[in-house]
């Protein structure tokens, strides 16, 4: 007997009908905001689609497998495996409609700091940084530093990386990236540590959905504070030497965003614009959650970023993530990119949570 509600898959077989004859309206592609939305929103329904249509061409080949057994032993000996084959894909269809994060499939802006730990802080912040910007190179992710304030030393005091897809996909990189936000716990020698003894630091990551647009966010002009000055750091090559970085400080909240990296002022405002508005519906989106915590917690913050997430002990090469208990000695090849294995288990966990919950 299926587990799938057959309301929630003809819900999903109706909409997905629907923003098919949206793409194939011309007048659509006149307003590239809305195609973009309509085409992101198509691409997140393809796997259920595919995995729906796998399953009920397995159904078929069932109900004519058990009519044709009692003449046919051929027959007969499929009906094991194709019951099998139903029974695998009705799961994952269930997971597929599964209660899901509503940013799941969103870019996302990072942010970086340094922590207490003064000049070592800073060094495992752009040891992050660096680890971030390579799982997304291996992930194929275009991954863009908007802005670096380093350390004497080179180490990163703050740095602000935007995040993007290729291409829309259901699981975006928001999916797999919302449960860096947190505080990260660094114990190691420091490198102006002259005795070899062992120290704690800790650097944070603050990580927001980027939204598509920013008009769909609202910010009044007179709520900010635009400054320009000179671009510096080693932020990316292109960068020009003139007065073209901007700070903006939006008042009435107290957030400050930097961008440096674009070679124009015009650019740098731009993107600085998408930056704010992406922190700006992240604290809308948390307000509006604490508001309505009971029964959803889990819906829109994965993580409480007031609190310690994760372990990075080199003496041991161990990474520990303490919300999930998990432990493993590749902490080089975690650094190196390598962070499938961590975030397969959060995303797993995270997934249980949302099923017990419901």
């Amino acid at each position: 007997m299926s587990s799938t509600s057959p309301s929630a898959i003809d819900d999903v077989v109706a909409e997905h009908e629907g923003l098919e004859r949206q793409l194939a309206d011309p007048a659509l592609h006149n307003d590239p905001a809305a195609a973009r939305r309509v085409g992101k929103r198509f691409a997140e329904l393809a796997p259920v689609m595919a995995t729906y249509r796998k399953l009920q061409a397995a159904r078929d080949d069932l109900e004519a497998a058990r009519e044709l057994a009692a003449d046919d032993a051929a027959f007969a000996e499929e009906i094991p495996g194709l019951e099998t084959t139903v029974a695998e894909l009705d799961a994952t269809l269930t997971d597929l409609l599964a209660p899901r994060d509503p940013h799941d499939a969103d870019d996302v802006v990072m942010e970086i700091k340094s922590g207490a730990g003064g000049e070592e802080s800073a060094l495992f912040a752009s040891d992050l940084a660096r680890m971030y910007l390579k799982y997304c190179e291996k992930r194929g992710w275009k991954a863009q530093v908007l802005g670096v304030t380093e350390s004497d030393l080179g180490g990163y005091k703050e740095a602000t990386i935007s995040i993007k897809a290729r291409e829309s996909v259901r699981d975006g990189v928001w999916s797999w990236l919302k449960f860096e936000g947190g505080v990260h716990r660094v114990q190691r020698v420091p490198v102006t540590e002259s005795q070899g003894r062992i120290h704690t630091s800790a650097a944070g990551v603050l990580i927001y959905p980027e939204p598509d647009e920013v008009e769909e966010v609202a910010i009044d002009e007179s709520d900010l504070r635009i400054d320009v000055y000179r671009s510096s750091g080693k932020g990316g090559q292109g960068v020009n030497t003139t007065d073209s970085a901007v700070r903006i400080t939006h008042l009435p909240t107290g957030i400050v965003v930097t961008c440096q990296n674009e070679r124009s002022q015009l650019q740098n405002k731009a993107r600085a614009m998408q930056v704010l508005a992406a922190r700006l519906q992240a604290a809308a989106e948390e307000e509006a959650e604490a508001a309505a915590a009971q029964g959803r917690a889990a819906q829109i913050r994965t993580v409480d970023r007031s609190e310690r997430i994760r372990t990075y002990n080199f003496p041991e090469n161990r990474i520990t993530d303490h919300r999930i208990g998990y432990k493993a000695n590749n902490l080089d090849t975690v650094l190196a990119g390598d962070m499938d294995a961590l975030l397969d288990a959060l995303v797993a966990a995270d997934r249980q949570a949302r099923l017990a919950a419901e």
